[in-house]
């Protein structure tokens, strides 16, 4: 059988961009392998959960070892590029987060998959590269290098590289060397401000544009303008940041007040799953204080550790020690809590930490205006915000000094009829000025001069 492309010492940088390119890899990273970076030690991939923002990984699950330690675990999708273009899944890949610590590190990745890279990742050998390649659809296309091939050679002539986390961005293209995924996302944005005024639409798949009249069509007219097509994945992708669209009455005021979505995840926990919605509604909700008749409502603002008299609950975190800023539990959860033991709803915190898995470790926030008249239009502000270094660590954190709240919109109507209509609406949200508390690092930028 062939040796493996990773040994070839003629493979070159553009053969890897090429293979990558052709397996629908949207941004390269690579990671520098120290000693203890092999298949015996797991490689290391941070001291937070930030690798939980970089990689797509699937659904957490909490486990207890032998020894009694509480871990989380994440599967990958995770495969090996062949010399041919296929590339060889390793289905025992997967992430393992240690919140005692906190850190995270990779597993599994050459159990089961034929071909694997096992000359290079089972050494302990300094120079070694590893490559991981992400895809939209939430797939890692893996290569592995050994210090002395032409490939590792090449990558050390690469300068200016651009880090998140404990990973470097190396460029997809050539045309993008010597230039920085946040460089080019601003001079785009800045492209975009120049034009004003955007009719209304969506990119599809195939590079054609769809008329659109939703609400959400600020956010679907901004990323056509970014070559992003609407194709239903859950988030915005432009070089690794999520795009974030909001509108506003003045692009260049945005109010310190103004209120964001950050999710809309449904409790996983609680009398709201055991019993269902109607009963939810019915036990702990309240006549519609509007006076609309036969309507029961559950709403409010919710803040971790305050009383809402409105329906006696209160949001409480389970598991997580905010003077430490460290996860107690694997298996804990933000809850609705009534006196000491009823639990009205709750959201597990693997199920959190899945969700805020889908945020990039880098997003920028777009302000825009909306134009109605003669058609539905958008323009973008010149000032944007860039966030960088988010973790599920830092949303506990905003959770406890309440800095992200619980905001539900949820109602019964025809609540005395035999088949009332339920809408479910559960989100949670941040005031515009506290989304530094989400980022390592914010700051606005502005665009016209990028």
């Amino acid at each position: 059988m062939a040796d493996l492309l990773s040994h070839l010492p003629g493979i070159t940088l553009d053969q890897l961009r090429a293979g990558m390119i052709a397996n629908g890899v949207r941004q390269l990273l690579v990671k520098e392998l120290a000693p203890n970076d092999n298949s015996k030690n797991q490689p290391y991939l941070g001291g937070n959960f930030e690798a939980l923002s970089i990689l797509p990984a699937g659904e957490l699950r909490a486990e207890r070892t032998e020894r009694g330690v509480e871990i989380l675990k994440a599967p990958l999708a995770f495969g090996w590029l062949q010399e041919d273009g296929r590339v060889e899944p390793a289905p025992g890949a997967q992430l393992i987060l240690y919140p005692q610590y906190p850190e995270v590190r990779m597993s599994g990745f050459l159990k089961g998959s034929r071909n694997a890279p096992s000359a290079v990742m089972t050494t302990r050998d300094p120079g070694r590269l590893l490559f991981l390649g992400i895809t939209d659809d939430r797939r890692i296309v893996a290569w592995a290098s050994g210090p002395e091939t032409a490939l590792a050679r090449e990558y050390h002539e690469l300068e200016g590289l651009e880090p998140t986390g404990v990973f470097l961005k190396v460029p997809l293209r050539p045309q993008e060397e010597n230039r920085t995924s946040r460089e080019i996302l601003l001079a785009t944005l800045a492209a975009i401000h120049a034009k004003d005024w955007i009719s209304s639409y969506a990119l599809r798949a195939d590079g054609t544009h769809a008329p659109c009249q939703a609400a959400q069509c600020v956010g679907y007219t901004l990323e056509a303008e970014l070559g992003v097509s609407r194709n239903g994945y859950a988030e915005p992708d432009f070089m690794g940041w999520e795009v974030k669209a909001g509108q506003v009455d003045d692009y260049r005021r945005v109010p310190a007040s103004k209120v964001m979505t950050l999710m809309t995840p449904e409790p996983t926990g609680g009398h709201y799953r055991s019993e269902g919605v109607e009963s939810f509604i019915r036990t702990f909700g309240y006549a519609d204080k509007l006076g609309r008749e036969d309507r029961l409502n559950f709403g409010g603002i919710f803040r971790e550790g305050q009383h809402h008299a409105g329906t006696d609950l209160t949001l409480r975190l389970f598991g997580y020690d905010a003077s430490s800023g460290k996860i107690t539990d694997a298996e804990g959860s933000l809850a609705l809590v009534r006196g000491e033991d009823t639990v009205a709803a709750s959201w597990s915190f693997t199920a959190l930490a899945g969700l805020w898995n889908r945020k990039h470790a880098q997003a920028v926030y777009v302000p825009a205006e909306r134009r109605k008249e003669p058609e539905l239009a958008y323009r973008y502000g010149g000032t944007v915000r860039l966030g960088e270094g988010t973790d599920f660590l830092r949303l506990l954190k905003a959770f406890a000094d309440g800095a992200v709240f619980y905001d539900p919109g949820i109602k019964l109507e025809g609540a005395s009829g035999p088949r009332p209509d339920i809408k479910r609406r559960s989100q949670f949200r941040i005031r515009s000025s506290d989304l530094p508390s989400l980022y390592r690092r914010m700051e606005p930028v502005e665009v016209s001069g990028a």
